[in-house]
């Protein structure tokens, strides 16, 4: 089984920065696919930045430009820099990560950090 952790959300003002990490634990082969996500009140859950072991990375149009996702692949950890930030940014985020570990294939989730835009 493979727990992920989130930390670094928090209150910043509109135009503030945030930094978020996500650490693995478990029983982990590789992970091909690590990302992050965010659901805002009343919202579907949608794609924020993932990136592949490969380094291949992709975003949603809202955040390109402003957000920048990283993995340190020997730590099995994935960061997401948030710059420029605007109250629409306001959600819970969720990073997920998609490999294969001792028991087969998994796709993990954390358990959330709250990042709210506000002045």
């Amino acid at each position: 089984q493979v727990q992920l952790v989130e930390s670094g959300g928090g209150l910043v003002q509109p135009g503030g920065s945030l930094r978020l990490s996500c650490t693995t634990s478990g029983s982990i082969f590789i992970i091909n696919r690590m990302g992050w996500y965010r659901q805002a009140p009343g919202k579907e859950r949608e794609l924020v930045a993932a990136q592949t072991s490969g380094s291949t990375t992709n975003y949603a149009d809202s955040v390109k430009g402003r957000f920048t996702i990283s993995r340190d692949n020997a730590k099995n950890t994935v960061y997401l820099q948030m710059n420029s930030l605007k109250p629409e940014d306001t959600a819970v985020y969720y990073c997920n990560a998609v490999g294969h570990g001792t028991t087969g294939v998994f796709d993990s989730w954390g358990q959330g950090t709250q990042v709210t835009v506000s002045s």
